[in-house]
C-alpha cells in the first residue's frame, strides 16, 4: 500500500488517469471507439507511477507524454502535441490532492 493507498483506491485513481489520457490527450484520435478504450493503458500506468510514486512535475509528465506521441507513435504535429501534453500533465498533477498526495 504505497503512500497509504489501498488497492481499490489505486485502481480508481488509475482509471481516472486512463480516462484523462483517452479523453484529453488522445494523440491518435481513438476516444469514443469502444474497442480502443484500452489504447493508452500502459502510458497511463507509467504516468500514474510518475505522478504518485515518483512525485514527478507537470513538466516531466508532459515530456513523457510528448515523447510517447512523437517517438513511439511517430506523430509529427509537435506544436499541438506539446501543448496537449502540457495541458494533460497539469490536469494530472491537479489530481494529487484528491489521490492523497500533496
Amino acid at each position: 500500500m504505497a503512500h497509504g493507498r489501498n488497492k481499490y483506491q489505486s485502481r480508481e485513481n488509475r482509471a481516472r488517469v486512463r480516462e484523462i489520457l483517452l479523453r484529453d490527450w488522445d494523440p491518435i484520435g481513438v476516444y469514443g471507439i469502444p474497442k480502443a478504450a484500452n489504447e493508452y493503458d500502459s502510458y497511463a500506468d507509467k504516468a500514474y507511477v510518475m505522478l504518485m510514486d515518483d512525485g514527478a512535475s507537470a513538466n516531466a509528465i508532459a515530456l513523457y507524454l510528448f515523447k510517447i506521441a512523437t517517438e513511439h507513435m511517430g506523430l509529427t504535429d509537435r506544436g499541438r502535441l506539446a501543448e496537449k501534453s502540457k495541458e494533460v500533465a497539469r490536469l494530472l498533477v491537479q489530481l494529487r490532492p484528491e489521490f492523497g498526495i500533496q
